[in-house]
C-alpha cells in the first residue's frame, strides 16, 4: 500500500501522527464483507464458505472475538523472534505502511508451531495508513481464500503494535521482474500465465454475494512464489460492492496514477469495473515493456494508456511497441488478442469493458497447449516466432540478419526504456493520486 491514501469519505479526524495506532479509527468497511460464493470458476480454483461471516468493525471488536477466524494470533515477542530482533538485513521492502520483514515461525517462536517462512509486514505508527487499513487486510483475507490471493496466515494486535503475518513468496513482485535493473526479463508465456492467475484472484472477488472491489490493482500487488504463480496481494483498500440496485459505491479518490480509472478519479463512483480498468493497465505494462506512468519518456509517452492504447488495434504500430525483449517468443495472432483484450479493458467507457469472468476465458484460450510449446517460446531464439515459421519462411533471410536486428532493440531499450527498479512495495512517490484535488468531487 505504499503508494496508495487511504482516507474514506465518512473519516472525520485524521489520526495524529505523534501518537502510537491502535485505540480504534472507526469501522471498517461500513458494511460487512461476505464470502465470496458464486465465482463463476472451477471449483477446485476456490474455497467457498456455506455461510455469510460478520467480521470485527474495529480494533476492539477484533479483541473481543479474535475467534472470528482461522487466522494465528501472534504476540509482538514472537514477532520479534522471527525476523532476528526486526535485523536490517531481513527487510523485503517499504512502503507507506511500514516495513516488510522476511521471518521464520518455528519451534523456537512457538513451540510445537510447524517450521513456516513468512513475509511480516509493520504497520508504521507515523504512517498515512492505520487500524483502519491493517484491520481491512484482517476482515477480507481472514475470511476468504483462493490460490491467487497471498495467504494472510495471522496478526499481531498487542498493546499500538500492528503486524500482518503472510504466506512468504519467494519470487517477490511483478514489478521487480517487469521492470529489473538488468536486461533479463519475464518470458511472453510466464508473462500471460501471470496475467491468467491475476485474473482469477479478480474474477474470484467480483463473483462475491457482495462483490469485493480491489482497488489498488498494480504491478506492485501482484507477488509471485517460487513457481512464478501469482497471487494479489495487500487488501488495505478492498471495498464491498453495489449490492442490488446500487451501480456504485461512492468513496473519496485513492490509488495510483496511471492505474486508476478516469471514471472514478472523476466522480469516486467504484465499480468492479474499476478494478478492470486497473487490470488493462497492468496487461498493457505486461506487453509493452514500460510502466504506467514514467517521466523519463518524452512528454507525450508519459502516461502508458495515453500513448500506447490508441495503437492497439493497429497491426504495424503494435509491433513496434511490444517489448522488443519479447522478441521471437509470441505469434503474431496471439499477440493481437492480447493487445485487443488489453483495449477494451482500458475502455473510457466502464460498460465497454469486459467482466473479470470473461477475461478469465479469453486469457485460458491463449496459454501455450502443452509443455513443450511453451518450452520452445521461452527460449526466445530468434525473431521469426513459432507460429510463424513456416507461414512466413522469408521473414528472416539470415540468421546474422536477425540476431543483429535484435542485437540493436535490445541495446537501444537497456539504455532508454529500461526503468531503475522500485522496492518491492513503494512505487516512486511521483506516482500517487493526489486526493485532496478530486475530494470535493466524491
Amino acid at each position: 500500500m505504499g503508494s496508495c491514501f487511504s482516507i474514506e469519505e465518512d473519516e472525520t479526524e485524521p489520526r495524529p501522527h505523534n501518537k502510537p495506532v491502535g485505540h480504534g479509527v472507526g469501522a471498517y468497511p461500513r458494511s460487512n464483507p461476505v464470502i465470496p460464493q458464486n465465482t463463476n470458476l472451477n471449483s477446485h480454483d476456490t474455497e467457498k464458505a456455506n455461510s455469510i461471516v460478520v467480521i470485527p468493525k474495529n480494533v476492539k471488536d477484533l479483541r473481543q472475538n479474535p475467534g472470528s477466524s482461522d487466522l494465528d494470533i501472534f504476540t509482538y515477542e514472537e514477532m520479534k523472534l522471527s525476523t532476528k530482533h526486526f535485523r536490517p538485513d531481513k527487510v523485503l521492502g517499504e512502503g507507506g505502511f511500514g516495513i516488510v520483514y522476511k521471518g521464520v515461525i518455528d519451534e523456537n517462536v512457538r513451540p510445537g508451531y510447524k517450521t513456516t517462512y513468512v513475509a511480516i509486514k509493520e504497520l508504521d505508527p507515523e504512517s498515512l495508513q492505520g487500524d483502519r487499513e491493517w484491520l481491512a487486510e484482517v476482515n477480507y483475507l481472514g475470511h476468504i481464500r483462493h490460490p491467487n490471493l497471498v495467504k494472510l496466515i495471522g496478526y499481531c494486535c498487542e498493546d499500538y503494535h500492528r503486524l500482518l503475518v503472510y504466506e512468504y513468496m519467494a519470487s517477490g513482485s511483478l514489478e521487480t521482474h517487469l521492470f529489473p535493473r538488468v536486461c533479463a526479463t519475464l518470458s511472453w508465456s510466464r508473462r500471460m500465465r501471470i496475467a491468467l492467475d491475476a485474473a482469477k484472484g479478480l474474477a474470484f472477488l467480483h463473483g462475491a454475494e457482495r462483490p469485493i472491489i480491489y482497488r489498488d490493482f498494480k504491478t506492485s500487488n501482484i507477488l509471485l512464489d517460487a513457481e512464478f504463480n501469482a497471487k494479489l496481494s495487500d487488501f488495505g483498500l478492498a471495498k464491498d460492492g453495489p449490492m442490488g440496485d446500487q451501480t456504485h459505491v461512492s468513496t473519496r479518490v485513492m490509488g495510483t496514477y496511471g492505474y486508476a480509472a478516469p471514471e472514478y478519479v472523476m466522480t469516486g463512483h467504484l465499480t468492479a469495473r474499476s478494478d478492470v480498468y486497473g487490470f488493462g493497465v497492468v496487461l498493457l505494462e505486461m506487453l509493452i515493456g514500460r510502466r504506467a506512468m514514467d517521466k523519463s519518456k518524452p512528454s507525450r509517452e508519459h502516461n502508458l494508456v495515453e500513448f500506447a492504447r490508441p495503437l492497439l488495434n493497429h497491426g504495424k504500430k503494435l509491433f513496434r511497441i511490444i517489448d522488443p525483449r519479447l522478441d521471437g517468443q509470441y505469434s503474431s495472432k496471439t499477440a493481437l488478442k492480447v493487445a485487443n483484450l488489453a483495449y477494451q479493458c482500458l475502455s473510457q467507457n466502464p460498460k465497454g469493458r469486459p467482466v473479470m469472468s470473461v477475461v478469465v476465458e479469453i486469457l485460458e484460450a491463449l496459454q501455450p497447449q502443452d509443455k513443450g510449446e511453451e518450452a520452445l517460446l521461452m527460449t526466445g531464439g530468434g525473431s521469426v516466432t513459432l507460429y510463424e515459421a513456416k507461414a512466413n519462411p522469408l521473414k528472416c533471410e539470415s540468421g546474422r540478419e536477425a540476431d543483429a536486428s535484435k542485437s540493436n532493440q535490445t541495446n537501444g531499450r537497456s539504455k532508454s526504456e529500461l526503468p531503475k527498479e522500485c522496492d518491492l512495495y513503494s512505487p516512486s512517490p511521483d506516482l500517487v493520486l493526489d486526493v485532496g484535488s478530486v475530494s470535493s468531487r466524491s
